[in-house]
């Protein structure tokens, strides 16, 4: 699908100091052990009638646990009559930068951006292992081991020294949603039930990344709700406006 977009303001924002009490239903859980080959971001709407399949294609590759998958609601196709109840307007901002830095208009749902540098359908399951695959043979993405812990209610993120002459990034926290049903009553989807997988529901910029060993640390209670149940951490090269490859991720489960 494609159209004009309107224009948003990013949602991106650094975290605030003041915090609230920590939620009891919050449980420590340590981050999830594994070697990342790949960061796939799916941006789609409930408005979209063409992606319903790469929705359910993400919830399948969620369960390789070399993928980090994350869906990304954008709200630009709300004026078809369906107000998308998961989109966050910052997403649209990302979709149109990951364009602009490619140097394409190629701004459409269902799509997939694979480790922050390649574009694909995000109902096509060969074109994204085949993105995957060149991304790893040409950008090197996820080279730093990026860990994270979730304890004493905080989130804490460590970045290590940079292994080669990539020295500079951000560090982007993202609260996830592992699993949403909707019951879509209005535009072209109207009638169904859509499962949605590791939903975004923010971006928190933890910092600065220039490439000497960093802590990162956030009390949980400033970056988690009852809708929150774990979270993934993306340290990519660039700024927001003009995102590059990804260069490291860590995920972790709240509860």
């Amino acid at each position: 699908m494609g159209a004009g977009l309107m224009e948003y303001r990013m949602l991106y924002r650094h975290i605030g100091i003041t915090a609230f009490a920590a939620a009891a239903l919050m449980t420590a859980q340590p981050a999830v052990a594994a070697e990342p080959r790949a960061v796939i971001e799916l941006f789609t709407s409930q408005g979209c009638s063409s992606c319903p399949p790469a929705d359910k294609l993400i919830g399948e590759l969620q369960k390789d646990p070399s993928l980090v998958t994350m869906s990304l609601a954008v709200d630009y196709w709300d004026y078809l009559g369906w107000k998308d109840t998961l989109a966050v307007p910052g997403h649209a901002n990302r979709q149109r930068a990951y364009a602009k830095a490619r140097g394409d208009r190629e701004v459409y749902t269902p799509q997939v951006v694979v480790n922050g540098v390649v574009h694909v359908l995000g109902s096509d399951k060969a074109a994204i292992d085949r993105a995957i695959a060149e991304t790893r043979r040409t950008a090197a993405p996820l080279a730093l081991p990026v860990k994270m812990t979730i304890a004493d209610d905080k989130v804490t993120v460590n970045v290590p020294a940079a292994k080669d002459n990539r020295t500079s990034g951000e560090v982007w926290l993202c609260p996830i949603t592992k699993e949403a049903q909707v019951a879509i009553g209005r535009g072209e989807n109207h009638g169904r039930t859509i499962t949605y997988h590791n939903v975004v529901r923010r971006w928190v910029k933890l910092g600065d990344w220039t490439g000497k060993a960093e802590t990162f640390s956030v009390p949980l209670a400033d970056v988690a709700n009852k809708d929150i149940d774990s979270f993934a951490v993306v340290v990519q090269s660039g700024v927001a406006a003009s995102p590059g490859v990804m260069l490291g991720v860590a995920v972790a489960a709240v509860r």
